[in-house]
């Protein structure tokens, strides 16, 4: 099985809060990788935060830990479905979060979020939450 770790779960294992560390421990031998859109989200809230620094340091350094997945044309084939799937249904979903959940579908990934209300209307995405 592999893995796409939204933003949340990173901050979680970051603050050491749910059972995250012990679901990383407990996967460490499957392949894991973090969107591109994701980490762009981790350096808004870097730059943003009092200690801007020191946390653009720990979101580079998680970059180097996890693979990054890029966005490919694949990727915004899935995105402009599901995008139009979710407004044909009347849902409203930020375009980053389908990003993410277009990056998972495109690469048969499971989506690993504590934000499983913002994606349970998407067809086709496998979600786990580690929390």
């Amino acid at each position: 099985m592999h893995f796409l770790i939204d933003t949340n779960i990173l901050i979680y294992r970051l603050k050491n809060m749910g059972n995250v560390n012990d679901n990383f421990l407990k996967y460490q031998n499957e392949p894991m990788c973090v969107s591109v859109v994701s980490y762009g989200e981790l350096v808004y809230g870097a730059e943003k935060s009092k200690s801007v620094e020191k946390n653009l340091k720990t979101v580079h350094e998680i970059k180097d830990i996890f693979p990054l997945a890029d966005i490919t044309s694949d990727i915004m084939d899935v995105f402009g479905s599901i995008k139009a799937h979710v407004q044909k249904i009347g849902k409203t979903s930020d375009d980053m979060d389908l990003l993410i959940a277009a990056t998972a579908i495109a690469n048969e990934m499971t989506l690993v979020t504590h934000n499983t209300k913002h994606f349970e209307h998407i067809p086709n995405l496998k979600l786990t939450d580690w929390f």
